[in-house]
């Protein structure tokens, strides 16, 4: 993973306030790049039709991560090699596979214990889920794993940015309805997780597609909350068993909050961290050492 080393990030004095600085510049730059073809999407096209909702969010995204490859060109002096495009589809699919296995594996995990209950409700749309999939996955990962992981990282060390992209990514879903301090901890892990692949890749494309195919099929495959909201029509649904304990279900907050979702992170979470750490991700120069001048004859 790159941190940036040139121009507005250059070695010297104060270089952790200028990482922070910049972090704040491209998080509102990123924000307003996002939210202004969002916002359009909404008010131009039909509100009735969803896949062209999604086409509009598919722009806002691109639009977001273009300004910030953008900006890192000008401000940092380098390609932004978080968002390569080669490898764009296969980090995308080992994503979304692993974000697939996981919430499988959760989920027959909370039936087979009896806490939750699943009926199947038939073939629904899955654009509106999609694009709020899409939305959250892309925003997030960019803010929490390429502004502030990366920019933290910069200006303090690995330490101080791994927690502290994992408590804010944490922190900022104890707003959501039905959260609970092990929602917290459970979104924090998570969020960890996210920070330990994307060092290990180097790219975010992996985070984004886990981030996708997480809230995807918890919302709309097994048709469960997903962080204490909806994503709309589902292909099953999955609802708490009455009486179950919250720290079992999860609670209003979904099946994220249960303490069988937080051991299930937790696992993939440290194995992400020692793969990081054998291939030296963590402990890596973030620019290759100047080549030694050839001997004079």
């Amino acid at each position: 993973m790159r941190l940036g080393e040139r121009r507005v990030l250059h070695p010297g004095r104060w270089r952790w306030l200028r990482s922070l600085g910049w972090l704040v510049f491209l998080f509102f730059l990123t924000g307003v790049a996002f939210g202004l073809p969002a916002q359009a999407a909404v008010d131009w096209l039909p509100a009735g039709n969803a896949a062209l909702q999604f086409a509009g969010l598919l722009v806002a995204a691109a639009t977001a991560l273009g300004c910030y490859a953008l900006a890192v060109w000008l401000g940092e002096g380098r390609g932004a090699s978080e968002l390569a495009l080669r490898p764009v589809l296969p980090g995308l699919a080992i994503g979304a596979a692993l974000g697939l296995l996981m919430m499988c594996i959760l989920m027959s995990v909370l039936v087979a214990t009896g806490a939750y209950d699943i009926t199947v409700v038939g073939a629904n749309p899955a654009w509106a889920g999609l694009g709020l999939a899409v939305q959250a996955a892309v925003t997030e990962e960019l803010w929490m794993r390429a502004l502030l992981l990366r920019l933290l990282w910069r200006a303090f060390g690995p330490i101080p940015a791994f927690a502290g992209a994992a408590l804010v990514f944490g922190g900022i879903h104890l707003a959501n309805p039905g959260a609970t301090p092990l929602a917290g901890a459970t979104v924090a892990m998570a969020g960890l997780m996210f920070c330990a692949l994307y060092t290990l890749t180097g790219r975010l494309w992996v985070p984004i597609g886990l981030h996708v195919a997480w809230n995807l099929a918890q919302g709309y495959l097994f048709g469960a909350q997903v962080s204490g909201d909806t994503l709309g029509g589902s292909i099953l649904l999955s609802t708490p068993h009455p009486g179950g304990p919250a720290w079992l279900t999860g609670g209003i907050f979904g099946p994220e909050a249960s303490v069988l979702a937080l051991i299930l992170v937790t696992t993939v979470t440290l194995g992400a961290l020692r793969m990081a750490r054998k291939t030296g991700r963590l402990t890596m120069p973030t620019a290759p050492p100047p080549r030694p001048n050839p001997p004079r004859s």
